[in-house]
């Protein structure tokens, strides 16, 4: 299928599953591209995929960037979410360790250059795990930022040069959190200590009511994404 066919058939299916459920999206993705994977950052919205994922599709690769600095609530949610479903998430690393990076960049590059950071320890490594696909499904919704507000739920993704699926894209936060309860979802603990949006320990702190549910990722900068969905 070359460029033009595939974004014809993007074009055709956002349309058509627009109103659709996530879970009759997946299962039309992971038949449609078999070379489908999803990306798990363990945060409300992933680990509903992982359910959905799991009913359709057991088989289809999850894989988590390992940033090396997540909380451990989060690691403790990939690890519960792997017993219970006996499923192994791929890890994905940087090249370059953390001391590797203090060596060549400074220490704390998340604080002097953010930016540089989340290249070295996300972007880079997602580029190269998603070169095995010819497609991908993520957790964006739109009113999660102003950035995401136009997402599709089905997108060519120019950036990484594969197809794209957003199941949750009209979802909103209420709308996850009633999966959740409804069918019992293993979920971060941190979502109950006031943090809506979960990043690396050292650029993620919580939010006071009222906040906007981002607020709390690179707190003190205008930096808004990481670039994985830019």
């Amino acid at each position: 299928m070359n460029l033009f066919e595939k974004e014809a058939l993007v074009n055709k299916a956002a349309e058509e599953f627009e109103n659709q459920s996530p879970e009759e999206l997946i299962r039309w993705a992971v038949n449609t591209f078999p070379s489908i994977t999803l990306a798990c950052s363990f945060g409300a919205e992933d680990v509903v995929l992982v359910d959905m994922l799991q009913k359709v599709s057991p088989e289809t690769d999850i894989f988590y960037l390992d940033t090396n600095v997540h909380f451990q609530e989060t690691y403790d949610t990939r690890d519960r979410l792997q017993d219970h479903y006996q499923k192994s998430f791929i890890q994905v690393l940087p090249k370059l360790t953390l001391e590797e990076q203090a060596a060549q960049y400074g220490a704390e590059l998340w604080l002097s250059t953010p930016n540089e950071c989340c290249n070295i320890r996300k972007v880079d490594p997602l580029t190269d795990i998603l070169k095995n696909y010819d497609a991908w499904i993520t957790g964006i919704r739109r009113d999660q930022a102003p950035t995401r507000a136009n997402a599709k739920k089905v997108e060519y993704d120019v950036k990484f040069g594969l197809v794209k699926f957003n199941p949750l894209a009209s979802w909103t936060s209420d709308d996850v959190w009633e999966y959740i309860r409804s069918n019992g979802i293993i979920y971060n603990a941190l979502h109950d200590q006031n943090y809506p949006s979960i990043g690396c320990s050292h650029c993620t702190k919580a939010v006071t009511p009222g906040e906007d549910p981002r607020a709390g990722r690179w707190a003190g900068n205008d930096k808004t994404e990481c670039g994985l969905h830019k």
